[in-house]
């Protein structure tokens, strides 16, 4: 799915009002008889007290033609106008007009903070103060006002986004934000929903769909996209029915150090099960034993070294090479790192103290084969690429690495984002029991054994991430989040792969944030 910038997201309004003949109001009435039906749909009736605030612009009108039509089906709104500037835009004040005319209650003036109303915790707030257009923050009484309803503890509902957040950076102030329950988000969602410092401020979002002009939505290339399981099913390459264990490439596997030969069993094990035709395994001395009993599939070279690696040579040519897992990073292992990236043509997946050797010793990421994937965690990244002020500012350094070296970056996490030159991928599947030792070790396999079968490194990245992901999704049934471990999600790639094929219970394009545990059940039985 393909998440817009807001300067295309006004170039999508202004093309559908253009070519399906409508007016700019029109288009709106729709907006909000969409929020309107998600609405009916879930309350079927109930008079539960729905505060609606508007702004004084396009969001604010949206919010005006949801009230006046849950006016007319009959439910308790009181609508309130947050008179934030004196600027209201043409279709804010069509809106107006619309509702004074089908209810004596008009919608009450909010000029300061002695203006707000009393709201009970079992009310619903509807959020419709500010959209995308919001390009500075909030004026002290409207920030004021959202605390209100954030100590209010009402459900909270926004329109689009919650307001006072941005678009395209992160808001100076988290007091001027609505912190919402749930967003509806017209069209598709959008990218704030999706980073750390700002996923926080909406638990749940959910996906209208407006009728934006289908030409536009299709041809228009963006920047960010989200990976799902429809984006990913194009990529899957089934097995031949020919096919033998040459025909699915050779994964090699460098890694691990005294104590730490798990981490290349993980990587290894992953490399098969997702599918490698061979996979063979490169440890230390002390790694021979345990490789050969623990994973007999396997083959096993060893270094000369009894503890580490420090002299990395093979008679064989690999189809990929993944590198860097529980390695370590003592100068013997630096130096056999060094001397097989100058010669290395092969492809590399590279993990941990790869990724830290790289970060110590930048020149020689410019030995990297092009389409090199690099899989960091934050603190790995930050070793990288440098610290950043926020998540964009970590963007645009990601993407300023990934263009001078030509690799792919995965910054590994809730909605692990791989970086590739001009864009963003967000993946959709996993959840917090993936914040456990190895899971990032079986990451490495399933996306070595990928590319070992001839996808392309960016595709494998892609569908890697999202199998992974949703390994552990299907696992927690049996393990959930806090007993889950990396050997769980390497069992449940068979049935990733097999739930490609199967028709999804929910929409996709829902997104729940599952890390906060503030879900207020009572709430929820409402909305």
């Amino acid at each position: 799915m393909k998440i817009f910038s807001k300067e295309q997201i006004y170039e999508a309004d202004r093309l559908t009002v253009e070519k399906q003949g409508i007016t700019s109001a029109d288009l709106m009435e729709r907006a909000g008889i969409q929020i309107f039906n998600w609405m009916h749909s879930k309350m079927e009736g109930a008079q539960v007290p729905i505060h609606v605030f508007c702004g004084i612009g396009n969001n604010g009108g949206d919010g005006l033609v949801l009230s006046r039509h849950l006016i007319t089906h009959g439910y308790n709104v009181i609508t309130y106008v947050v008179n934030c500037s004196d600027n209201r835009s043409k279709d804010f004040l069509i809106n107006y007009d619309r509702i004074k005319n089908v209810t004596k209650k008009w919608p009450i003036l909010l000029k300061c903070k002695n203006d707000f109303p009393e709201i009970g915790k079992d009310d619903i707030i509807v959020d419709a103060v500010f959209g995308i257009g919001l390009n500075r923050a909030a004026d002290e009484w409207v920030k004021t006002l959202f605390q209100h309803f954030r100590t209010s503890l009402a459900f909270t509902l926004s329109i689009d986004m919650p307001s006072g957040l941005y678009v395209d950076r992160t808001p100076e102030d988290e007091d001027g934000v609505v912190w919402a329950n749930f967003t509806l988000s017209f069209q598709t969602p959008k990218f704030v929903f999706f980073l750390p410092d700002t996923a926080k401020f909406t638990e749940q979002w959910d996906v209208l769909d407006i009728g934006i002009d289908n030409e536009f939505l299709i041809a228009t290339e963006t920047e960010v996209e989200l990976i799902g399981r429809y984006e990913v099913l194009p990529l899957y390459r089934p097995k031949d029915k020919f096919d033998h264990k040459g025909s699915n490439g050779h994964s090699l596997i460098i890694g691990g150090s005294y104590g730490k030969i798990g981490s290349v069993l993980l990587a290894s094990k992953a490399a098969l099960t997702i599918g490698a035709g061979l996979v063979t395994a490169f440890v230390p001395r002390c790694g021979y034993n345990i490789v050969q009993t623990a994973f007999p599939e396997a083959m096993v070279i060893t270094d000369d070294h009894e503890e580490l690696i420090s002299n990395i040579q093979f008679d064989f040519q690999p189809s990929v090479i993944g590198i860097g897992v529980g390695v370590g990073t003592l100068a013997k292992t630096v130096h056999a790192f060094e001397s097989f990236l100058k010669k290395n043509k092969t492809p590399l997946v590279i993990d941990a103290d790869g990724l830290n050797i790289l970060a110590k010793n930048k020149t020689l990421l410019k030995l990297l084969p092009e389409y090199s994937v690099l899989t960091p965690h934050p603190k790995e990244l930050e070793r990288l690429i440098g610290k950043w002020k926020d998540d964009f500012d970590k963007l645009k350094k990601t993407k300023a690495f990934s263009k001078k070296y030509n690799a792919i970056v995965v910054i590994k996490g809730a909605n692990t984002i791989t970086v590739f030159i001009d864009k963003y991928f967000i993946n959709t599947t996993g959840n917090p029991g993936l914040a456990t030792a190895g899971s990032g070790d079986v990451l490495t396999g399933v996306i070595t054994g990928l590319i070992s079968q001839g996808y392309k490194p960016l595709d494998a990245t892609l569908f890697g991430i999202y199998l992974h992901g949703r390994s552990a999704d299907l696992a927690l049934a049996t393990y959930g989040y806090h007993s889950l471990i990396a050997s769980n999600v390497i069992h449940y790639l068979k049935d990733a792969f097999m739930d490609l094929f199967k028709e999804p219970e929910e929409p996709l394009v829902t997104q729940e944030n599952e890390n906060d545990g503030k879900d207020d059940e009572d709430k929820e039985l409402i909305i």
